[in-house]
């Protein structure tokens, strides 16, 4: 998959460093990433919550962070659309971000 872009996890980690590892493990594993369904994605992380429009919400760190990304299963790309803390993503409209 291609993942726009790392950058804005590099951003956030910077500012939240204790989830870098698993932001650079996430990325790593959606770039090497096949994913055509949402299935495909349930088998590595099947926490992760699935929303209107193709949005996926991952949970980073234990729950801490929330990571939700736009996918284009035929394209293969997936946009960062939003990281933040638990309580951060409680105040969103995960479903319109």
């Amino acid at each position: 998959m291609r993942v726009i872009s790392r950058k804005t996890l590099k951003v956030f980690w910077t500012k939240h460093e204790d989830c870098e590892q698993q932001l650079k493990t996430w990325f790593d594993e959606a770039i090497e990433a096949d994913w055509q369904t949402p299935k495909d994605i349930k088998v590595n992380y099947p926490s992760a919550s699935f929303l209107a429009d193709n949005r996926v919400v991952f949970n980073i760190k234990g729950n801490s962070y929330r990571l939700i990304v736009r996918i284009n299963y035929k394209y293969k790309m997936v946009w960062i659309r939003f990281i933040g803390t638990h309580a951060e993503y409680d105040k969103i409209n995960a479903n319109k971000i």
